[in-house]
């Protein structure tokens, strides 16, 4: 029998804490805070992807049941640009994305903050334009309210989904199930992890016909 080992708080506060300071692209001194594995990290950090970076450091950590981010991005690194030249260099980087289809996602600045709209077809689509604009200097943050078209002529296959997570995620797939309600799934059940959670999570995205996933997976550790 496997026995679930469990991290007290102090643990995983210094856990997080080497996790941060073994990942090079943190530059930043956060304070890490833990209460019944709820992680917050605060603190001013340098850019959005230095603060992305943190985020995803905090989360690959096992213990982590939940993150906090009360970080704030730093305007720092672009003197002299204004939310005009920060938009027109976001709609330069999503026209040269190939996965983003073109026209399909507007864009508005506002004292440094990016936010998305449109409609696109696929999560990796919502995902890429995203990731196409995080990198642009000066920018404190973005907001992604793209949306995803919904397609009546497509219908989530349950059968597929489950399969798919049994084929990708390192852990216990019948302890998790998998509802469909007509566009939307909502994923219950157990991870390990929270960084399984985020596996799931994402493979759910991935389904054809999928325009919203709730998840409620608990983590057990």
């Amino acid at each position: 029998m496997t026995q679930t080992m469990h991290r007290s708080d102090q643990e995983l506060q210094a856990e997080v804490s080497d996790e941060l300071l073994y990942t090079p692209s943190i530059d930043t001194n956060l304070a890490v805070t833990v209460n019944d594995g709820v992680v917050t990290l605060a603190g001013d950090v340098g850019s959005l992807p230095e603060r992305l970076a943190a985020k995803q450091a905090a989360e690959r950590v096992w213990g982590v049941k939940l993150l906090a981010d009360k970080m704030v991005v730093r305007s720092a690194g672009a003197s002299g640009a204004t939310d005009t030249d920060i938009a027109g260099a976001a709609s330069y980087m999503l026209a040269w994305s190939v996965d983003v289809p073109s026209n399909a996602v507007t864009i508005e600045v506002r004292d440094r903050m990016l936010t998305l709209s449109g409609a696109v077809t696929w999560d990796f689509q919502r995902e890429a334009a995203m990731r196409a604009v995080s990198y642009i200097r000066g920018i404190t943050g973005v907001n992604n309210n793209i949306s995803l078209t919904e397609n009546a002529s497509v219908s989530v296959i349950k059968y597929a989904v489950e399969a798919a997570i049994r084929r990708n995620a390192p852990l216990d797939a019948q302890a998790i199930s998998v509802d469909v309600n007509g566009h939307e799934l909502t994923l219950r059940g157990s991870v390990r992890s929270w960084a399984e959670r985020q596996q799931v999570e994402h493979v759910a995205w991935a389904a054809a016909g999928v325009t919203n996933v709730k998840n409620d997976l608990f983590i057990t550790s």
